[in-house]
């Protein structure tokens, strides 16, 4: 088994939330190095072929590394590799039905990272119309209880919980846009925002530095958003 993980990360990066969630999940002891992507280390695009975070660099020995990259790879990696906690059903069929979703969360995130970046209000509630129709459709696939399969936290909410963060920047009359009528999923969110490995995959300041960051550019979520 690997000796050694190293996390390379950013700050603001949801798709690195996804690795650190799992290894949280999983009690992995595991460093993690936090770069700047607007001026990325020349040892960083040396080891990373798309230049993107998270990297997890696997040691198994001083001179033996492995460097895995893009997220679901690696949470696939941590999930065979360390088998205390598991986060996919067992069932094979259940399985592939939870990895579909996990693929339709991403497409999620990407209406979710479009809502919060948006200039203006026509592009935010456009994108947050995206988002809303894909989580009415995520509301009728989910169990009763805390999360996507009821009791269990499983991989899919470790992909929604980086998008779901992104409510902690949006005021009341702009998450309504979302949420509203969505009674199942709020309670989701709420669920997956109080879990320890949810809270610990990103620092204390996270949503400061994420609001600081969306002012730099200008986001209308960050305006006064009219009743």
């Amino acid at each position: 088994m690997p000796n050694n993980l190293k996390l390379v990360s950013h700050g603001l990066c949801p798709f690195v939330q996804r690795v650190a969630i799992v290894l949280l999940e999983k009690s992995i002891a595991f460093e993690r190095e936090t770069i700047d992507l607007t001026n990325k280390p020349e040892w960083f695009l040396a080891i990373s072929p798309s230049g993107k975070v998270p990297l997890l660099i696997v040691s198994e020995g001083e001179e033996n590394q492995t460097v895995l990259f893009e997220s679901f790879p690696i949470c696939e990696f941590v999930e065979d590799e360390y088998r205390q906690v598991s986060l996919h059903p067992a069932e094979p069929l259940k399985r592939a039905k939870h990895r579909a979703w996990m693929e339709f969360a991403t497409a999620a995130m990407g209406d979710a990272w479009g809502m919060i970046n948006s200039p203006d209000k026509e592009g935010f509630v456009h994108k947050a119309s995206e988002l809303r129709g894909k989580l009415i459709k995520l509301d009728s696939a989910l169990i009763a209880g805390s999360y996507f399969e009821g009791a269990e936290f499983s991989m899919v909410d470790v992909v929604m919980a980086p998008i779901f963060r992104f409510f902690e920047v949006l005021n009341s009359s702009a998450q309504n846009i979302v949420l509203d009528g969505l009674p199942r999923v709020e309670a989701w969110r709420q669920s997956l925002m109080t879990r320890p490995s949810v809270r610990q995959a990103v620092s204390a300041d996270y949503s400061e530095n994420l609001r600081q960051f969306l002012i730099g550019k200008s986001a209308f979520v960050v305006s006064d958003f009219p009743a």
